[in-house]
């Protein structure tokens, strides 16, 4: 437990400071960008702040993605971003929001989930590349990784909501 941290949805007061901890993580607007655009796009699953004496201090979005397999269309989320701010990082926060979220992903009744990061951090969660390996995607390498929760698909097209392609 992490003295002081409160996990909550995201609310529409928190645009901003949802921003800010985007931009402070990656340094750059991309991922600020992509999150207003999933928002606006109304492609959001689960949307996640942790928040410390008031202040946004992390965020996570899931987004909606769809698996394509011939005519079969299997509903997943995709993990993207997940974000601290640079002063709380190494804390404990993204592994507390990361935590909060699948459970409430498996409570909604999600089975698979996908992301597009590093090995080793999201491998600690079940995310792994071999089980993202059967899907075909414009993001496959070894980054790509699943986590399922249940009976998902493990083979066809991954189709991420249209704000990352016009990142």
């Amino acid at each position: 437990m992490i003295r002081g941290l409160v996990i909550r949805p995201a609310e529409p007061a928190d645009r901003a400071g949802i921003r800010d901890v985007e931009l402070q993580a990656f340094g750059q607007p991309a991922e600020a960008d992509l999150v207003e655009a999933l928002v606006a796009g109304g492609d959001t699953v689960l949307e996640l702040v942790a928040t410390q004496e008031g202040e946004i201090v992390g965020h996570i979005l899931f987004s909606r993605l769809i698996v394509e397999n011939g005519t079969d269309r299997f509903p997943a989320v995709a993990l993207a971003p997940l974000s601290v701010k640079p002063k709380r990082q190494d804390s404990g926060i993204g592994t507390a929001l990361v935590e909060a979220a699948h459970a409430l992903l498996k409570d909604a009744g999600e089975t698979l989930s996908v992301v597009l990061g590093e090995p080793s951090y999201y491998g600690r969660f079940g995310y792994a590349h071999e089980r993202a390996a059967g899907f075909a995607s414009d993001y496959q390498c070894e980054a790509l990784q699943a986590l399922a929760w249940g009976d998902a698909p493990a083979s066809g097209r991954l189709v991420y909501a249209r704000a990352f392609s016009d990142l």
